[in-house]
Formats: C-alpha cells, structure tokens, sequence
C-alpha cells in the first residue's frame, strides 16, 4: 500500500482522541417566600398558584409554613428561572401594595 501524501509513512493513520470534557450542571437557586404580618393568607395562596403552579391545596400547605417557620422554599430552578419568579411575585406584592418578601439563594 502507497503512503498518503499527507498521512503518516507506512499508511497507519491514527486519530488524536481529546476525552470530553464532563459538562457541569448549572446551580440551581432556592426561591423563599419570606412571612410578614400584613400580606393577607389568601394574597400568597394566589401568588404560590399562579407563579409556582401549585394547586390550591399545596398552596395553602406552603402559605401556612411561611406564616408559622417564617420562610418557606416555593421551588427550586435554574437562576434565570429563579430571578424571573422572585420579580414577578415582587411585581405583583407591588401592585397589591402588599409587603411581601420573596429571594433566592444558591441552592
């Protein structure tokens, strides 16, 4: 067998193989609905169903946990997930002109 011009001499070809690299996950975030004494039950209930898509009864379990602990964890998602729901719950307290508190941190 006749050398490739542009392999190596004797026709053995060998391909360099890089091992791949292991992706990492990215971190995910902790979304907190922190309690206060004026933001009625029913406003979280509401807040916990429409962002969080929890049903009715997993709603009121979660709202009476951040009325009795202080703070509750509503989800966990990546971070533009978890910022896109901390500024809608935080949009919508304003505009009900109600205290409520809601983070994230760093799971």
């Amino acid at each position: 067998m006749a050398d490739e011009p542009n392999g190596p001499p004797g026709g053995d070809t060998q391909l360099a193989v890089r091992p791949k690299a292991k992706s990492k996950r990215p971190p995910l975030y902790k979304v907190l609905l922190i309690n206060d004494d004026f933001t009625p039950m029913e406003f979280v209930v509401m807040v916990l169903e429409r962002f969080f898509s929890m049903n009715h009864a997993q709603a009121f379990e979660i709202m009476l946990t951040v009325h009795k602990k202080g703070l509750a964890v509503v989800g966990v998602f990546s971070y533009e997930i978890a910022e896109t729901k901390v500024n809608q719950v935080m949009e919508m307290a304003r505009q009900y002109q109600h205290p409520l508190q809601c983070t994230m941190e760093r799971e």
